[in-house]
């Protein structure tokens, strides 16, 4: 029985996925891209000082090793040769930055992570002007904000505004990206000083960290990123796929600490040995695919059209739409970005970027602040007793408004409330509140764009949530796609390890790609309907904003 399953298994390919808040390796079959196994392990973050989230390096590193070993021991106890692994893709935290010495492999800082999410109107923070404090139940892990004052002295040494920056890059200047985080290291930290001026210095994202590591390190490591990690630092020209030397003579980087940029999906070395690694599991297996965990879950969902979109759900929302071949640059304060390139010599692919700063995050909020649900999968049930939310709308506008408002005098209201509302009726509302924030992100891309969507594909925690999705399709008036398999970003990571040349164990051809399951919800509203509740969601937007005209009026916040 056993050796009939290894037979009719095939070819396997691991990803390595590096979040926030944890480490996975999972394992998939490349013919059928069924999840065979995985595992997962916490990891910390650390708060130096307040407004400041670090991440130990060696610790996220250690977390892969131990990753490895263990899903490779389960595959053992299925009876699965590991030998059957023929590549290894990565995925990756974007922007969370690293500096480390290339001589003895040691971080000489902690990893320094990113906000919360950019904003291309405002060039000094992500939390806009006014506001002290993250976001409600925002994790704390995206709010570093010590590099508030980096942005304000490079900003005044731009004439008139910051397209230098923008029309090279795609980006703002923000604290959001890594460049303004290298350089207050290399500004505050005198062992990453030092270690410039000795030449032992190397930068990378977490990805190059983890590539450099588990190909032999300071024992002959490959210094390498991808174009969708290096489309994130600010540092890179989206057009030549190329470091700028102008951006970085402009922000005072040596380029020599910078990695070798590569393709999404080409081999970039071997997993050699190392004492953290029990048995050598995997010595010798190719590192073949490496993308940004928002790229990773596009191709994970294969959006490889012009206009696909995905979103993914989570505290906040991260909405990416395929442009194609061509670079759009937004009117509506999105973000243009290199959505993947899929070997070494196939074209590169662009993406529009936007996100909902509070998705998940309002869910939490009903539970912590409020307690009207134990749990967050309780908000089903709630919505589900009532089925609408009685002309009660919910503006979650905890630290102001993002995308494409820009609007930071804006607060959470709850409005259209009669003696009849309970809360049942708010956690409706609540769920609505993602959906109404999700189209107004996806209006802006398609005034960008040009390109109506005909349906939205989705991933993350809350798709379990059967009347959020349905609510969605119903506000979006279009198709909603659920994949069966849900770890789309991790997937995104094998197909690109396992398509690249030289390994080639994944086809990554339409008809080669149906094995993946979708369930889909339709609208069941009328159009106009539809409208209805959107323009009525948009006058709770409007009397949301200007509640706050002055710091001192929150002098309240701790």
């Amino acid at each position: 029985m056993a050796a009939a399953k290894k037979a009719v298994l095939g070819p396997l390919v691991g990803a390595v996925d590096q979040g926030t808040s944890s480490t996975r390796f999972l394992v998939f079959n490349s013919k059928t891209a069924e999840l065979l196994s995985h595992h997962q392990v916490e990891i910390k973050q650390e708060f130096p000082r307040e407004g400041w989230v670090e991440q130990d390096p060696k610790e996220i590193l250690q977390s892969v090793y131990e990753c490895i070993e263990k899903t490779c021991e389960k595959l053992g106890q299925l009876n699965i040769d590991i030998s059957n692994i023929k590549a290894i893709g990565v995925s990756n935290q974007r922007e969370t930055t690293v500096v480390w010495d290339k001589l003895t492999g040691e971080p000489l800082y902690n990893a320094v992570a990113a906000p919360v999410s950019p904003g291309p109107s405002d060039p000094v923070a992500v939390v806009p002007s006014g506001s002290s404090v993250p976001a409600a139940g925002t994790s704390s892990v995206w709010l570093d904000l010590r590099t508030q004052s980096t942005v304000e002295n490079l900003s005044k040494r731009i004439p008139g505004n910051n397209n230098f920056v923008k029309s090279k890059t795609g980006l703002p200047l923000s604290t959001y990206f890594s460049a303004v985080k290298l350089r207050w290291l290399l500004d505050n930290v005198r062992k990453v000083q030092r270690a410039v001026e000795e030449d032992r210095a190397l930068f990378g994202t977490i990805d190059s960290w983890l590539i450099w590591s588990l190909t032999g390190g300071a024992n002959g490591g490959v210094h390498c990123t991808d174009v969708t990690n290096a489309s994130r630092t600010m540092l890179f020209n989206i057009h030549s796929l190329e470091w700028d030397k102008e951006l970085c003579e402009f922000f005072e980087i040596p380029m020599k600490i910078l990695p070798n940029v590569r393709s999404s999906s080409e081999i970039y070395g071997l997993m050699k040995i190392s004492h953290s690694l029990k048995a050598g599991a995997l010595e010798g297996v190719p590192i073949s695919g490496c993308l940004g965990d928002q790229s990773a879950a596009l191709v994970g969902q294969m959006c490889f059209q012009d206009g696909q979109a995905k979103n993914t759900y989570g505290t906040g929302c991260f909405l990416l739409c395929n442009t194609g071949r061509k670079c759009v640059f937004s009117e509506h304060g999105l973000l243009t970005t290199v959505a993947y390139k899929l070997g070494r010599d196939k074209p590169v692919y662009y993406a529009l970027e936007g996100s909902v700063a509070i998705a998940g995050a309002v869910i939490r909020w009903l539970r912590d602040n409020l307690g009207i649900i134990q749990t967050s999968e309780e908000i089903e049930k709630l919505a589900k007793e009532v089925g609408t939310s009685y002309g009660c709308y919910f503006v979650p506008a905890f630290s102001g408004l993002y995308a494409p408002y820009w609007e930071p005098s804006a607060r959470g209201i709850i409005c259209g409330l009669t003696q009849f509302t309970n809360k049942c009726h708010i956690a409706f509302a609540a769920l609505e509140a993602v959906c109404f924030q999700t189209r107004e992100i996806l209006d802006a891309m398609n005034r960008d764009c040009g390109i109506p969507l005909s349906h939205l594909q989705v991933d993350g925690g809350m798709t379990n949530n059967k009347i959020l999705m349905q609510l969605q399709a119903d506000i979006l008036y279009i198709p909603v796609v659920k994949p069966s398999m849900p770890e789309t970003t991790a997937l995104g990571a094998a197909m690109a390890a396992g398509a690249a040349e030289g390994v080639g164990v994944w086809s990554l051809e339409p008809e080669d790609l149906s094995a993946v399951t979708m369930e889909r919800f339709e609208p069941q509203i009328n159009a106009e309907e539809s409208e209805i509740r959107y323009s009525t969601w948009k006058k709770a937007v409007m009397k949301s904003v200007g509640w706050v005209t002055t710091q001192s009026s929150e002098s309240g916040i701790p």
